[in-house]
């Protein structure tokens, strides 16, 4: 959105929802970055960026907003899972958003359920006071047999742990899950086993992506080995309906959405009182899409 003086370590991603966020390499690439289906920080090392860059950086962007009279109301931390830096690294960071920013309404991050977990209740409030207090959590799919095959370092016991324990730390959480992700193999355990990790953390934000074989990824070779096999449209509308109907949060409302640019229709609402309209839609679009029609692969995401 702004053509702010910071030069940035390309690629750099950010959710759909931090759209007109301020952002800040707080790291480059993912920690895991094992993930056999994604291609996002694959040319990248992770790593910690130098603390003293980065508050340079701020410095910098905070003269070049108040000189356009911009008062940026989020910022986003990147890259891929900056809340695995050390607290040695976030805790002054923050202090100087807040210093430089101090009309900032909330800070966003990507996190992973290890370094949710590798952080204790005290840091984690600590952060969150700082103004650090939007989650946004790849979970991908909440069952172990998926999370195993597409290597994503976690299993569902640590997703609901860490995402219940970073919502009574003070942070709101936005969870994502992948449609069509299990193939359809591993489709109806996808299915109820994401059901049960969405029912009982009850994220306060809940998101669809779909399923892509994008080229030079694991995922992509064992598909075309014929060990995972994609679903059709009306299979992953099919997915995304189940998922729907059978949320049951147990905490609070979540506010569903399904925007991704993977996603072919946006749709979204808040479950549970929306999940009948959003079901009864899905069922329309299904019996529209004709059988065996797959949705278009694009090249890179």
């Amino acid at each position: 959105m702004f053509n702010i003086p910071i030069s940035y370590d390309q690629p750099v991603f950010r959710p759909p929802s931090e759209g007109r966020s301020f952002l800040i390499q707080v790291t480059l690439g993912c920690s895991n970055n094992l993930c056999t289906y994604c291609d996002m920080y694959r040319s990248k090392k992770y790593q910690v960026r130098e603390l003293k860059t980065i508050l340079s950086e701020i410095d910098q962007s905070s003269e070049y907003f108040q000189g356009m009279g911009i008062n940026p109301k989020k910022i986003f931390l990147c890259d891929g899972d900056a809340l695995g830096a050390p607290m040695n690294i976030l805790i002054p960071v923050l202090e100087k958003i807040n210093e430089k920013f101090p009309k900032i309404d909330r800070i966003g991050i990507y996190a992973t359920a290890q370094n949710i977990l590798e952080k204790t209740d005290e840091e984690l409030s600590l952060l969150s006071s700082l103004k650090l207090n939007m989650a946004y959590l790849g979970m991908e799919s909440g069952s172990d047999k998926v999370l195993h095959m597409i290597v994503k370092g976690n299993t569902q016991a640590d997703m609901i742990n860490a995402s219940l324990k970073v919502k009574r730390n003070g942070f709101k959480l936005s969870t994502i899950a992948m449609l069509g992700l299990g193939g359809k193999k591993h489709s109806a355990d996808h299915i109820q086993e994401t059901i049960k990790v969405i029912s009982e953390t009850s994220p306060e934000y809940f998101s669809f992506l779909t399923t892509m074989a994008l080229p030079n990824t694991p995922y992509k070779r064992m598909v075309d080995r014929k060990m995972i096999e994609m679903l059709t449209t009306k299979e992953l509308f099919f997915e995304m309906r189940e998922i729907i109907k059978g949320i049951n949060p147990k905490l609070n409302e979540i506010v569903f959405r399904a925007n991704h640019i993977s996603n072919q229709y946006p749709i979204g609402g808040v479950l549970p009182q929306d999940s009948g309209e959003i079901v009864q839609a899905l069922t329309s679009w299904m019996e529209q899409i004709p059988e065996g029609e797959y949705p278009p692969m694009p090249e890179s995401m």
